[in-house]
């Protein structure tokens, strides 16, 4: 078993030092409705935002972290995510939009964050969204606080996440339609769409042999 602190330099060398797999990475988990969607350009310009992408260890073992969305009238209710939103003005730039996005919604204070990189940015089409999702290590075991936006946090052991068995095709339904998709399957919940799409990107990253 990689210890945390081994996985953290690999991956931070990876992030840095390798090429991203990127968006044909991205693609391979991508519905065929959001291919068609991809190709057209977004009218108007896309909104900037970003997510955070973070792992932490406890008890030896390495997790990461996502977050199930509340139920309401936004697009992406209900979803797994990773915690993270829109650029404010207030943000100097997308690194700090995800930090602050991070301690809204699941209370972890960004000076408890280590930013190791970040992947392919990518755009969502039914919000009109171009995300950067940033990559992270948390210095210690975090204590979730969540908003009314996060139903619940997801704890993904890495293991799990590694598993090819958890890459599966499903048919689930959106918005009373039902959608034949790509997707994981993480502590018992489906992650499907750009959350799936940026995880795809993220364990080819992974995968890669250091050079």
């Amino acid at each position: 078993m990689i210890s945390f602190s081994q996985f953290s330099l690999e991956l931070s060398y990876k992030l840095n030092n390798s090429p991203l797999p990127g968006i044909k990475a991205q693609m391979q988990m991508a519905p065929v409705s959001r291919k068609v969607e991809l190709e057209r350009r977004p009218i108007p310009e896309p909104k900037k935002s970003a997510v955070l992408i973070s792992f932490f260890s406890r008890n030896e073992a390495i997790y990461l972290i996502m977050i199930k969305r509340a139920i309401d009238d936004s697009v992406h209710s209900g979803q797994i995510a990773f915690p993270g939103g829109k650029a404010e003005m207030e943000d100097a730039t997308l690194e700090n939009t995800a930090l602050r996005e991070t301690f809204e919604e699941i209370g972890i204070e960004p000076s408890k964050i280590e930013i190791l990189g970040k992947l392919t940015e990518l755009y969502i089409p039914p919000s009109n969204f171009l995300v950067t999702p940033f990559v992270g290590i948390l210095k210690e075991e975090p204590h979730f606080i969540t908003n009314n936006e996060v139903e619940s946090v997801l704890v993904v052991p890495l293991a799990e996440l590694l598993d090819p068995a958890n890459c599966i095709e499903k048919t689930i339904m959106v918005r009373t339609l039902p959608l034949h998709v790509p997707c994981y399957l993480l502590e018992r919940e489906i992650v499907w769409g750009a959350s799936s799409m940026m995880l795809a990107e993220l364990l080819q990253l992974l995968s890669l042999p250091l050079q």
